[in-house]
């Protein structure tokens, strides 16, 4: 199983964060064998496998629920219960544009699934449990008119403190706590004269390298004799994790002076030994850990 991590975009209007989030199913791999099953039985139960599909679905899900969807549509619900966006996204990405716009309720029932990979419905007659494995990704602005802090001559903040203070309240600190990539997308530079232009990287050579970043990962677990997608935490996750000694003492460094909560503090330390996956580097080193550290920008 693909390591997914959780990331927002934060940015004015215009920088291009919903154009790179939907781009993110290019650059996944391919599902599993078992994957694919997971995720084909799932949309033949909700109704939603097309009438022409052949075979298993192979491409990671991505869904992009609208903001009026109901805390039901999101997590699943019903008399009987279906599976809600949640589960049709597993093995793939969620996708919540302008997240400040979604109801914080609806957002709260998010945080049970993120943790735990599941989706648990009570009723009276039956307990529900639907797979919720997934890479959730959120984008929006920094204030309801989406400038503030972004202003130029022709684009003004014309929002009052007490509106920021509310739409930014929509974002509960739980919540963030379980995004492990929390970037600032900022407008565009224009570049003068013959500045030199970056070279850019194709999805196709992306998805490359994830998919020699997974071809590490599962290589380690089965030497560790870890079961094939095992999400650890705490002790066994520090124990599983190939890690140099000035890499941890950056960690517990940052755990003190940045006041991180360990839920964070486990997050970057996934992030990091994903990092040093894809460079191609057995052991999680001080630099891994830096770059995990300034990836959660909200946090610091």
């Amino acid at each position: 199983m693909t390591m997914l991590h959780n990331i927002l975009f934060a940015g004015p209007p215009g920088t291009g964060k919903t154009m790179m989030i939907r781009r993110l199913p290019g650059i996944l791999p391919p599902l599993t064998e078992e994957e694919a099953l997971e995720v084909t039985k799932i949309y033949s139960a909700a109704g939603k496998l097309s009438t022409d599909a052949k075979g298993l679905i192979r491409i990671a899900p991505f869904r992009s629920p609208h903001h009026t969807i109901s805390a039901g549509g999101l997590i699943g619900g019903g008399s009987v219960p279906k599976p809600g966006e949640v589960t049709l996204a597993h093995h793939g990405v969620l996708y919540l544009d302008e997240l400040p716009e979604f109801s914080r309720t609806v957002l709260e029932v998010l945080r049970q699934p993120l943790e735990d990979g599941i989706v648990t419905i009570a009723r009276s007659r039956a307990v529900f449990h639907f797979p919720a494995r997934l890479m959730l990704a959120v984008s929006f602005n920094p204030c309801p008119c989406g400038y503030a802090g972004h202003e130029t001559a022709e684009k003004r903040c014309s929002c009052s403190d007490s509106a920021i203070a509310k739409y930014k309240s929509k974002m509960s600190g739980p919540l963030l706590d379980r995004i492990d990539i929390q970037l600032e997308v900022p407008r565009p530079i224009e570049r003068e004269g013959d500045a030199e232009i970056p070279a850019e990287m194709s999805s196709s050579r992306m998805r490359q390298l994830v998919l020699e970043a997974r071809t590490r990962k599962e290589r380690r677990d089965e030497e560790l004799g870890l079961k094939p997608g095992a999400r650890l935490s705490g002790t066994s996750l520090r124990r599983s994790i190939l890690m140099k000694k000035e890499a941890f003492e950056l960690l517990d460094h940052a755990l003190t002076v940045l006041n991180i909560s360990m839920r964070a503090y486990d997050r970057i330390l996934r992030l990091a030994r994903t990092i040093a996956d894809v460079e191609g580097s057995d052991y999680v080193e001080d630099v891994h850990v830096a770059e995990a550290i300034q990836y959660r920008r909200l946090d610091i």
